[in-house]
C-alpha cells in the first residue's frame, strides 16, 4: 500500500446487520478500496446504542458516545446505518456542522427532512450521499444524479420493497393466500415481526419520495406521496389478474403530469406480464425509468439485506474519499425546478374492479350507466359465475381518482351489487 497516500478516517453510527457487513468489508478489502479511493481508509470508531461485542468489530472501536463519533476532528467520514429519523437527524446535522462528509442508508429520515440535511451539507460544503437508502445494491441514485443528468427524466417506476414482492409472488406462483405468505416471510427474515411498514406501503413510500425528488429537481416529503399497501390484496385478485395474462406487483410511481406538476405515488398496480417489471420475482427490487432521450431504462438487483446495502455504501465511500482526498465535493441534491405535488384526486388511471352482482337481466346495463355516469368509460367486461351471485370484472380506460371513487360509493349503494370487492390501478394493456 502506498505509503504516502492521505488517511481517511471513518466513524460509523450503528453496528447491526449492515453496520456490520460494512465494517467487515472495509477492513478486509481495506487496500483494494484504498487503492481505488486515493487515500488511506481507516475504521476509526463504532457508535452503538447498547455496549457489547460485535462480531468483526474490535472492542476498542466500539463506543456508546455516538457524540465522539460527530465531533471528533480526526474522523472525516460518517456512515449513517442505524436508522430511524433522532437521534440520526441531530448526529448528522453535527457531523455536517463539524465539516464531516455523511453517508447514509437512512431512507425514513431523508424522506422526512432531507431538505434540511441536504441544504447544511451545501453549506458546509461537503458530501452527503445516499445510494443505498433506495433498492439497496441497485446503482440508481447515481445514475439518476450522475448518468441522466443531461437528460429530462419523465417517469420512475419501480418495485422498491422486497417484503412485499416476495409475498405477491408467492401469492401468483404458488396460490397461497396473503396472511399465510407473510408468515413465511417473517420466519425467513424478509419481514419484520411488525410488518406494517412494508405490506402498508411506507417504506416503499419513503424511497418513492427519495426518487421524486431526486428524479424531478424538487423537495418532495414523504407525507406527499399517496400510500396504499397490498393488505386488501387477495388470492381472488391474484387469480383474476392471471386470467387477464398479467401481475399485481407494489410499485412506487413517479411522474410528471400534463400540468407539470408531480404525481407521486405508493399502490398496488396490475401489469401485464409482457411489461419488464412482471417479471421480478421474489425480494428483488427494480426501478423502471423513463426519459426523453435515452427511452426506457431498467435497474434491478437485490434490493435489501447486509451486503447488497453495504456494497451501496462502499460505493458512496469511495466517491467520498475521492472528493476528501483532492479536496473536493460532488453533486449536491437540486431543487431548482421547485415543482408542485398533483393533487392524488385528479391523477388518471386505468382501474380493475372486481364487483359481485345479482345474477339476473339488466344488470350489467345498470352497471355500465354508473360507470358512465361519471364520465368513465369501460374497455373491458368479464363475467363469472351463475346463480344468486356473480362476479363481475371491469376494466375501465383512464379516469381520475376522483371520479372512480365517486363511482364506487354509487356502485355500493345499488342493490344489484353484493359488494364491490377490490380496486386496483391498471399499467400497460390488460384483457
Amino acid at each position: 500500500m502506498d505509503a504516502g497516500l492521505k488517511t481517511i478516517s471513518i466513524g460509523m453510527l450503528g453496528a447491526g446487520v449492515v453496520g456490520s457487513q460494512v465494517a467487515r468489508l472495509l477492513q478486509s478489502d481495506r487496500q483494494e478500496l484504498s487503492d481505488r479511493s486515493g487515500a488511506l481508509l481507516v475504521l476509526k470508531k463504532v457508535g452503538v446504542r447498547t455496549l457489547s461485542a460485535r462480531e468483526g468489530i474490535d472492542t476498542s472501536m466500539i463506543t456508546t458516545d455516538l457524540n465522539s463519533i460527530v465531533t471528533d476532528p480526526e474522523i472525516n467520514i460518517v456512515i449513517e446505518v442505524m436508522g430511524g429519523i433522532e437521534p440520526a437527524r441531530t448526529l448528522i446535522l453535527e457531523a455536517i456542522k463539524n465539516k464531516k462528509s455523511v453517508i447514509t442508508a437512512n431512507k425514513a429520515l431523508l424522506a422526512t427532512h432531507g431538505h434540511e440535511l441536504f441544504n447544511a451539507a451545501d453549506a458546509a460544503k461537503v458530501d452527503l450521499y445516499y445510494e443505498a437508502a433506495v433498492a439497496g445494491a441497485i446503482p440508481i441514485i447515481r445514475s439518476m444524479r450522475e448518468s441522466l443528468a443531461g437528460d429530462q427524466i419523465t417517469r420512475v417506476m419501480g418495485i422498491v420493497n422486497g417484503t412485499t414482492n416476495y409475498i405477491l409472488t408467492k401469492m401468483h406462483e404458488e396460490g397461497r393466500e396473503f396472511a399465510d405468505v407473510l408468515k413465511e416471510a417473517q420466519a425467513l427474515g424478509y419481514a419484520e415481526a411488525d410488518p406494517s411498514a412494508d405490506i402498508e406501503g411506507h417504506d416503499a413510500a419513503a424511497k418513492a419520495a427519495l426518487l421524486a425528488s431526486l428524479a424531478f429537481h424538487s423537495t418532495v416529503t414523504i407525507d406527499e406521496v399517496y400510500c396504499e399497501g397490498i393488505t386488501k390484496i387477495s388470492i381472488d385478485d391474484v387469480n383474476a389478474a392471471k386470467a387477464m395474462k398479467a401481475v399485481i406487483k407494489l410499485l412506487a410511481i413517479a411522474e410528471i403530469t400534463v400540468n407539470d406538476e408531480i404525481s407521486v405515488r405508493v399502490h398496488p398496480v396490475m401489469l401485464p406480464i409482457s411489461h419488464p417489471l412482471a417479471s421480478v420475482r421474489d425480494a428483488f427490487n427494480a426501478v423502471y425509468v423513463e426519459s426523453e432521450a435515452a427511452g426506457e431504462l431498467m435497474f434491478y438487483g437485490r434490493g435489501a439485506g447486509g451486503a447488497p446495502t453495504a456494497s451501496a455504501i462502499l460505493g458512496d465511500l469511495v466517491a467520498v474519499t475521492r472528493h476528501r482526498a483532492y479536496s473536493t465535493v460532488g453533486y449536491g441534491e437540486s431543487d431548482y425546478a421547485d415543482l408542485d405535488i398533483a393533487p392524488t384526486s385528479q391523477v388518471r388511471s386505468q382501474f380493475f374492479v372486481r364487483l359481485h352482482v345479482a345474477d339476473k337481466s339488466g344488470v350489467l346495463a345498470s352497471i355500465a350507466q354508473t360507470f358512465a355516469s361519471e364520465d368513465i368509460s369501460i374497455q373491458t367486461v368479464r363475467q363469472a359465475g351463475m346463480g344468486k351471485d356473480a362476479e363481475l370484472i371491469v376494466v375501465t380506460h383512464k379516469a381520475s381518482e376522483d371520479a372512480l371513487d365517486a363511482c364506487v360509493k354509487k356502485l355500493s349503494k345499488m342493490e344489484i351489487v353484493t359488494k364491490v370487492e377490490s380496486v386496483i390501478r391498471v399499467e400497460g394493456a390488460v384483457s
